[in-house]
């Protein structure tokens, strides 16, 4: 109750120190994390339904936005590649996030030779961007949704490694951490209740600032037709679809545009007010 009273709080306070053109992001963020958890239920149409005797209708009662060169229902396939463009973010982030913990941990904490061989192997990773580490990694494992998260996970890890291990060396010989350790507390215990905690903001800063670069990633793969296949409805998807009527329809590729663009806009500005927010050197910066 308390720990949820001081979340609340929280958020509350986020929310009265921002500008509008933050707290409009924090809506649009909002909506689109509603649209992607409700899915199918909000649509009104089967977004994979075809009917060429409607395709390429113009906007009206039955079809708020229209319907593509298959007869398919633009606003449903809207929706329902919200709830996959945004579903494989988050599921990208979740595991990017567990390996970098898991990968950084160790480092710091086992040291020596296993630091060295790990901190070799993640520069490794650091050395490439990420842009081009996917597109290989997804030209080894094969085309498929399950093969760009995978290549996305494997491309991103390293920084939130690099994160972690710093963390946990700067606390490592802290007395509280050597009091504890002198209370017979197991490794897991001590890294799990003391020193995972302290890495938490500097994780969350990166994480939101990572949401949109990632959701980038999981579009213009699939765009290249590297990620999700046709005719599932995901954006990259559909803007891939309509390229061919770019100057006939231009409507076809605008509203799936949109959708990726206000989404990773609203990421990233939310990202940086987090991260001014929560980042001490940022604060100093500013003079909190």
């Amino acid at each position: 109750m308390t720990t949820a009273i001081i979340h609340s709080g929280a958020i509350f306070q986020f929310w009265r120190g921002s500008n509008w053109f933050v707290r409009l992001c924090a809506v649009i963020a909002m909506a689109f994390a509603i649209i992607a958890i409700t899915g199918t239920a909000l649509a009104p149409y089967d977004p994979n339904l075809v009917d060429l005797s409607s395709r390429l209708k113009a906007p009206d009662l039955h079809h708020w936005l229209g319907t593509d060169h298959l007869g398919r229902d633009m606003l449903s396939r809207l929706i329902s590649g919200a709830r996959i463009s945004l579903g494989t973010v988050a599921a990208c982030l979740g595991l990017i996030l567990v390996l970098g913990i898991a990968i950084g941990g160790t480092a710091a904490y086992l040291g020596g030779r296993v630091d060295q061989t790990i901190m070799r192997i993640t520069d490794v990773f650091l050395a490439f961007p990420t842009v081009v580490l996917s597109l290989f990694l997804v030209g080894v494992l094969g085309m498929g949704l399950v093969n760009v998260i995978i290549a996305i996970v494997l491309s991103h890890w390293a920084w939130y490694a690099r994160i972690v291990r710093g963390v946990v060396l700067s606390l490592i010989h802290r007395d509280y951490i050597l009091a504890a350790k002198m209370a017979g507390l197991t490794r897991l215990e001590l890294f799990f209740k003391h020193l995972l905690p302290s890495t938490f903001v500097q994780l969350l800063v990166l994480a939101t600032l990572d949401i949109g670069h990632i959701m980038l990633h999981v579009s213009g793969l699939s765009f290249l037709g590297l990620g999700v296949r046709a005719p599932t409805a995901e954006w990259g998807v559909m803007i891939s679809d309509a390229r061919q009527y770019i100057w006939t329809e231009p409507m076809l590729i605008f509203w799936p545009g949109l959708a990726l663009f206000l989404s990773v806009l609203a990421c990233n500005t939310l990202g940086d007010a987090v991260r001014d927010v929560l980042d001490p050197a940022v604060r100093m910066q500013h003079g909190h």
